[in-house]
């Protein structure tokens, strides 16, 4: 399954990681797939907006908080904070290429442009605030196992997968009064 790695309790981390190398494959998919057909095209940018949905909303429902309890408030509040706001921007760039049609003479530069976003993001991720949460007792194993569940929620087949499922609420949220 897309981000589980082999081990039976995944390390948060690596599932994180994980998720990056296989979004940056089907960027290099795209970006092969240029000259191919426009469903080909399409079918890959849908494939890479649901991917980085689900992986933005995980990240901002389970990582992002555990890793504010536990880093320094001056270091960790702003490396999460900007991630945060990175988060918001990529997801206006994914509304904005699931809204234009494929005959957009700028569609392949939004794939692009949302390719160089992404890997400015994963960048910073794993360099700056992946080592801080290993150095700070997080128990990444059962952060992980919580990731690795809600990620399967999200993409169950008949969840409405994907984004619609991550841009959805939980399932009880709205019993419980929580809103995503």
């Amino acid at each position: 399954m897309f981000g589980l790695t082999n081990s039976d309790t995944p390390n948060a981390i690596d599932l994180l990681k994980h998720d990056h190398d296989d979004v940056d494959k089907l960027f290099a998919e795209y970006e092969d797939s240029k000259d191919g057909s426009g469903q080909q095209k399409k079918a890959l940018a849908a494939r890479i907006c649901d991917a980085l949905t689900v992986h933005a909303r995980i990240e901002e429902e389970i990582f992002y908080p555990a890793a504010r309890r536990a880093l320094d408030k001056d270091e960790g509040k702003d490396l999460i904070d900007e991630a945060a706001v990175e988060h918001q921007t990529l997801k206006d760039l994914i509304a904005r290429l699931e809204s234009a049609p494929l005959s957009d003479p700028l569609y392949d530069a939004g794939v692009k442009v949302l390719s160089e976003y992404v890997k400015h993001h994963v960048k910073e991720e794993e360099n700056e605030l992946f080592p801080k949460c290993k150095s700070s007792g997080m128990d990444l194993e059962a952060i992980g196992n919580e990731l690795a569940a809600r990620k399967s929620e999200l993409t169950q087949p008949g969840s409405g997968r994907g984004r619609r499922a991550a841009n959805g609420q939980r399932a009880g949220d709205a019993r419980e009064g929580r809103v995503s």
